[in-house]
């Protein structure tokens, strides 16, 4: 079912949403991309005359009631952001008195899914080696079912526009599913984009193809790196990565981050790359720091020569000019993941670097994709989130559904 074409008059709609959304020391959003993402879906049921109950994860809390990550605190955001009260279930599991007593037009808000380890479905307090492993998976399965359909019980449809989620078969995102009929589920508006932005890149790559990958380690990367190799033409590596293939190639890196168990992991993309004929592109100097602060000494330095005691915090002038000079020409781009510490006003001169670059091969023709939280938070910070052809709410999800893999949050709706 297409939500354009449903009508919510009457119905209590449950809708995962994702509110991951990031938060200062003192409980307050630094970005509501993602609520704001969800809004369209949202007014699209409560002008219907439905009645809606939104679901969430935030953090990781493992399992385990955490006040630092409940969604209470996003309470009165969400209210402002829809233009109407919210009430708030602090339980999700035992919340069928507050959703049997909404009424149309009324909003309620379940507290974080994931302090239920049912939701994620893995088994808690044992290891994958220990005996009774299976015998726990297979329990834990049962429970999340279980689970599933008591949040179910709340509604007469189920929505699901949480892309950030997708990639995760959870009680919220897939298992819910099979609770409702065919025509009572189906994919948010935001969810519809994102599949679309995603066909974009993966049916109609005008070439060349850039893919820009960030972030802190290459282990976390390293199955999207690998798929990317055959589709793209030139892979950007930046970010803290960096300095694990500076290290590998037998620099030195100072206190920079490194994976010191990736050396040769390293050595192997860049090997890979070489037989593939993917031209990649790697920093060649650095803004070091002696602290990790954004009120640091500085100094710019190779890469791969970083003094003892400092570390590299962001791309240094002729790295970002080689970034630039490959992603100008591109007429597909892909960006994962900042350059440096962002977050530190000092350090975001490699990110707003890759951002220029992106806006304007953009406006030259080029079809650009900004995934994943921290890009995400670079093209807001640097004002440019409406330069770029799309900004996707998520990450991993993203990434898998660019590497080709079925996303089970997809698949669950369209079944």
């Amino acid at each position: 079912m297409k939500i354009d074409n449903y009508n919510f008059a009457g119905k209590k709609a449950i809708v995962r949403v994702d509110f991951n959304v990031p938060l200062d020391e003192n409980g307050h959003i630094t970005d509501d991309t993602r609520i704001r993402g969800a809004l369209p879906t949202l007014k699209k049921i409560l002008a219907d005359g439905g009645s809606l109950i939104i679901m969430s994860h935030m953090g990781k809390p493992k399992g385990k009631v955490n006040p630092k990550f409940s969604l209470a605190q996003i309470k009165d955001d969400v209210a402002k952001a829809l233009g109407c009260d919210v009430k708030f279930a602090p339980d999700c599991a035992k919340a069928a008195d507050a959703a049997a007593s909404l009424k149309p037009g009324e909003v309620l808000l379940l507290e974080n899914l994931r302090f239920y380890p049912e939701e994620e479905g893995k088994p808690t307090g044992i290891e994958k080696t220990d005996p009774g492993y299976e015998d726990a998976k297979k329990e834990m399965k049962a429970r999340q079912k279980e689970f599933a359909k008591t949040l179910a019980s709340y509604a007469d449809v189920y929505v699901n526009d949480a892309f950030g989620t997708a990639h995760r078969k959870h009680a919220s995102t897939a298992v819910i599913a099979d609770y409702f009929d065919k025509q009572d589920k189906m994919l948010g508006y935001l969810m519809e984009k994102e599949v679309q932005a995603v066909d974009n890149i993966l049916s109609d790559i005008k070439r060349p193809f850039t893919a820009i990958m960030g972030g802190s380690k290459v282990s976390t990367k390293i199955g999207i790196i690998e798929n990317l190799m055959d589709k793209v033409d030139n892979l950007i590596l930046c970010g803290g990565m960096t300095y694990t293939f500076a290290k590998a190639l037998g620099g030195n890196v100072g206190e920079s981050i490194c994976e010191n168990d990736k050396l040769d992991l390293a050595l192997d993309i860049i090997k890979k790359a070489k037989e593939k004929g993917v031209n990649l592109v790697l920093g060649t100097d650095c803004v070091a720091a002696d602290a990790f602060s954004n009120d640091a000494n500085t100094q710019i330095c190779p890469a791969n020569n970083i003094p003892e005691g400092w570390e590299g915090l962001d791309a240094g002038p002729e790295t970002r000019k080689a970034f630039a000079k490959v992603i100008l020409p591109a007429k597909t781009i892909l960006w994962n993941g900042p350059a440096g510490v962002f977050e530190f006003d000092n350090f975001t001169a490699g990110s707003r670097a890759i951002a220029d670059a992106i806006v304007e091969a953009t406006d030259n023709g080029a079809f650009s994709l900004v995934g994943g939280g921290d890009s995400v938070a670079c093209v807001n910070k640097f004002g440019v989130a409406d330069r770029v052809s799309y900004v996707s709410t998520g990450g991993g999800a993203l990434l898998e559904a660019i590497e080709g893999k079925v996303l089970p949050g997809v698949a669950a709706v369209k079944e």
